[in-house]
């Protein structure tokens, strides 16, 4: 039963202890304890040991899109869903390859769980086979009749396991299958509906002018629509307000959200639902200041992730919520740090294994070098990078964290 310490450990579901242990047996955490109780076999010395970081919105397809696709100004976002669509016409990445490149990088920087949307599902099996906890959205989408249907008729078949070879790691549930009505821009507004306990994660709220485009059927939206052929007047959600609604009948991820109205929506959401934040992305194409401090505090679970490669410099958690430090310095660092871990696996239904250094979960942690100074410790942990992270997943080292 091998014992880990460092200089603070966060169990997130408590305070941080001081040279606390984390004691692991097999792939479980059996004791966390306060300095002085249990002999350390292994110190990693002036680091933080916090639960391994949890991705809670990632398309890790468009990995190979780093730096193709520059964000632009909201107000001209539909140009770079142009671009978006063009990179993925024509990249001779494969797709497998770009979600290989894309989990590589995550494990690197410390997740161990991730919420990835998948056009086609591909990427379960690859999840499967790695060293990640995962849920995988299969997308759904499509305005005119025959592409919805194509892509619902896929989606059902693949939540059967019809078109998958699930691996033992699957079957033991450590990959588990969702679905994502792509946004209510893009998606008929039956694809929200009809799927049962399913989990479901959709872009809502994510751009300017959304809201007016559900109602008005005009603008800058259908105007990009009309463009890459399609658009399709017809089963359109009639507001945001309805997309939440439909979204509330199961365990859910509202993502992005950035035109959210905590006066307006905050009533929609359940506590089955999520809204996911993904701070860099936000940054990136200038949106106003998001709401989720607003809906964090009227009791709304708000947990975090990197969007993909095509709207931000790399896939790591830590410092989505370290940019959250600048932009906002009123928010607890414990608040902060479990949106990046407990928050998403609650999200994504993993809680009661992962998320939290906890007897009885499972031993994912990762060892973060600290700065040499005193100070809060969140405060420390938030401060910037100091060196290679050590990553475990399940007790044991990851390969990927041993290459960065």
């Amino acid at each position: 039963m091998p014992t880990f310490t460092a200089r603070h450990v966060f169990p997130v579901s408590g305070p941080p202890l001081a040279r606390g242990t984390v004691t692991v047996e097999g792939d479980r955490i059996t004791a966390v304890l306060p300095h002085g109780e249990r002999t350390a076999d292994t110190n990693f010395g002036n680091a933080a040991l916090i639960p391994g970081l949890v991705n809670a919105h990632t398309h890790l397809d468009l990995s190979a899109a780093r730096g193709a696709v520059p964000p632009t100004p909201a107000a001209q976002f539909t140009d770079w869903l142009h671009a978006v669509v063009a990179f993925r016409r024509q990249s001779p990445t494969p797709v497998a390859e770009a979600v290989r490149a894309g989990l590589a990088e995550s494990l690197r920087y410390g997740t161990t769980l991730l919420g990835d949307i998948s056009t086609d599902g591909t990427s379960f099996d690859l999840l499967a086979d790695a060293p990640v906890r995962a849920v995988v959205f299969h997308e759904v989408i499509g305005l005119k009749p025959e592409r919805f249907a194509a892509t619902q008729s896929s989606c059902r078949s693949w939540l059967d396991g019809e078109l998958q070879s699930l691996t033992l790691l699957a079957r033991r549930g450590l990959v588990r299958r969702g679905v994502s009505p792509h946004a209510p821009y893009t998606t008929q507004f039956a694809g929200y509906q009809d799927w049962g306990d399913v989990m479901l994660a959709s872009h809502v709220a994510e751009l300017p002018g959304e809201a007016d485009f559900l109602r008005t059927h005009a603008g800058p939206l259908r105007d990009f629509l009309e463009s890459i052929g399609a658009w399709a007047d017809g089963d359109l959600a009639p507001s945001v307000a309805a997309v939440l609604d439909a979204l509330s009948r199961t365990r859910s991820l509202v993502v992005h959200g950035n035109y959210l109205s905590v006066t307006e929506h905050r009533k929609h959401f359940t506590p089955a639902m999520t809204l996911i934040v993904c701070p860099r992305t936000h940054a990136a194409f200038g949106h106003p200041p998001h709401p989720w401090p607003m809906f964090a505090a009227a009791g709304v679970r708000v947990a975090v992730g990197t969007d993909s490669l095509a709207s931000n410099p790399d896939l790591d958690v830590l410092a989505e919520i370290r940019l959250l430090r600048r932009t906002h310095p009123d928010a607890p660092g414990p608040q902060l740090l479990r949106m990046a871990t407990l928050s998403g696996a609650e999200s994504l239904g993993f809680a009661a294994e992962c998320g939290s250094l906890d007897p009885g979960k499972s031993a994912d942690f990762v060892a973060v070098p600290l700065p040499d100074a005193d100070g809060d410790p969140h405060e420390l942990l938030l401060a910037g990078d100091h060196g290679r992270r050590r990553v475990y997943y399940r007790g044991t080292e990851t390969p990927a964290s041993q290459e960065r």
